[in-house]
C-alpha cells in the first residue's frame, strides 16, 4: 500500500462517518475500519511485509489515519446520541419532567421482626443486649460453659470447625449457640448482670425444622438473690407479651440436663387450645461456669435461658417450614414480611409475675 492508497482510505472512512445518521451505523463503520479485521488494522499488520526503508513512513501515516478515524467517530457519536435520545422520547410520548415512580419500600424479614420484638420486651424488663463474634474458640464455646471434651457438641458431626488454631492449639469454630457471649460478658463485667444475647448460630443439621444456620436468643441474670421462681416469672412475662396472650397461657418446667446449668429444665408452653410445646431450655447457672468467669458462686447465683428465634417466629406467625427463612425467595419474604414494629403494643401484656421486678 502506497501513500495515495492510504490517503484514499482515510478519505473514504471519514466520508462514511460523516454520512452516518445513527450510532448503530457508526458502530458498523468502526468495526469495518478499526476492528480485528478492519481496513486500518489489516493495513498496520501488513507493515511486516514492507521494506524497512518504507515501513517507518507508512506506519506513521497509517497511525495518523487511525487517530483521525477515532476522533471523527467520537465527534459524530457526540452529535448523534442526543438526537437519538430526543427522537426516542418523542416517539414514546414520554414526559421527561415527570417525577420518577416511588420506590417500593422493603419489609422486615420475619426473623429480624421477631428479634426486634424479643429485644423490645426484654428491654422493658430491664435487660440489655450483648453481642459477640460468630467465630469462636474452644474456651468460650465449650470449656468455660462446663462442656466436657466427650460432649457430642464437640464432635465434627455437630460443629463447623475452621482452619487455624487458637493459643491453646484447639481449632476455631462457628459458634454452636450464643452462650459464648454470656462468658465474654461475665469475664468483663462484674455482677449484677442482666443481658439477652440474640444472634446467629451454626450446627451441622438440616431438615424441615433444622438449618445449618439459625438464630437464638439467650438470657442471663447474675446477682445475689435470683432463683428459679424469678426464672419462671421472667419466662411467663415474656411469653405472655410475645404471644399476646395475657390470659390462657401455662408453663411447665420439666427436669433436664445442660452442662452449664444446675438444676436444668426444659420449658414447655401451652397457649389457649395448643398442645404442650417445648419452647426453651433454662436453669440456674452452674457454679463451675461462674468460677470459670472469676465470679464467686458462694456469693452470686443466677439463671439462664435460651430459645430459637426461628422457632418462636414459626409458632407465632404460622410458618410451617424453617428452610424458607434462609432461601431469600422474594415471593415468600413479601408474603411474610412485616410492617414497622409497634413497640408500645408489645409490652402491654407484661403481667408483673416477677420477671420485670427481679
Amino acid at each position: 500500500m502506497d501513500a495515495d492508497a492510504i490517503n484514499e482510505m482515510n478519505t473514504e472512512i471519514i466520508d462514511e462517518i460523516n454520512r452516518a445518521h445513527t450510532t448503530k451505523a457508526l458502530e458498523d463503520i468502526r468495526v469495518r475500519a478499526l476492528g480485528k479485521s478492519g481496513r486500518i488494522t489489516l493495513a498496520l499488520k501488513g507493515l511486516a511485509d514492507v521494506s524497512p526503508s518504507q515501513r517507518k513512513d507508512m506506519g506513521f501515516k497509517l497511525n495518523q489515519v487511525k487517530i483521525a478515524a477515532t476522533k471523527a467517530l467520537d465527534e459524530r457519536i457526540a452529535e448523534l446520541e442526543p438526537l437519538e435520545m430526543q427522537r426516542a422520547l418523542d416517539e414514546n410520548s414520554l414526559d421527561a419532567t415527570l417525577p420518577c415512580r416511588p420506590m417500593v419500600q422493603g419489609r422486615t424479614h420475619p426473623v429480624f421482626q421477631v428479634m426486634d420484638e424479643v429485644a423490645a420486651i426484654f428491654a422493658a424488663m430491664g435487660f440489655t443486649i450483648a453481642q459477640g463474634p460468630d467465630i469462636e474458640d474452644d474456651f468460650h464455646n465449650f470449656t468455660a460453659l462446663n462442656i466436657p471434651e466427650s460432649h457430642p457438641a464437640r464432635q465434627m458431626h455437630d460443629t463447623f470447625y475452621l482452619n487455624g488454631n487458637d493459643e491453646n492449639g484447639n481449632p476455631y469454630l462457628l459458634r454452636t449457640h450464643t452462650s459464648p457471649v454470656q462468658i465474654r460478658t461475665m469475664l468483663k463485667q462484674k455482677p449484677p448482670i442482666r443481658i439477652i444475647v440474640p444472634g446467629r448460630t451454626y450446627r451441622v443439621d438440616s431438615d424441615a425444622t433444622h438449618s445449618p444456620t439459625f438464630h437464638q436468643v439467650e438470657g442471663l441474670v447474675i446477682d445475689e438473690t435470683s432463683n428459679m421462681a424469678h426464672l419462671k416469672g421472667c419466662m411467663l412475662d415474656f411469653l405472655q407479651a410475645f404471644f399476646e396472650a395475657e390470659d390462657g397461657i401455662e408453663l411447665r418446667f420439666r427436669p433436664s440436663f445442660f452442662p452449664f446449668t444446675e438444676p436444668s429444665a426444659e420449658v414447655d408452653v401451652k397457649i389457649r387450645d395448643w398442645n404442650w410445646l417445648e419452647i426453651a431450655g433454662a436453669g440456674m447457672v452452674h457454679p463451675n461456669v461462674l468460677r470459670n468467669c472469676g465470679i464467686d458462686p458462694d456469693k452470686y447465683q443466677g439463671f439462664a435461658f435460651g430459645m430459637g428465634l426461628d422457632r418462636i417466629a414459626m409458632l407465632k406467625y404460622g410458618i410451617p417450614d424453617l428452610r424458607p427463612f434462609f432461601t431469600s425467595d422474594v415471593r415468600w419474604l413479601k408474603h411474610h414480611g412485616f410492617a414497622p414494629l409497634d413497640i408500645p403494643g408489645l409490652i402491654q401484656g407484661l403481667s408483673g409475675n416477677g420477671g420485670a421486678k427481679l
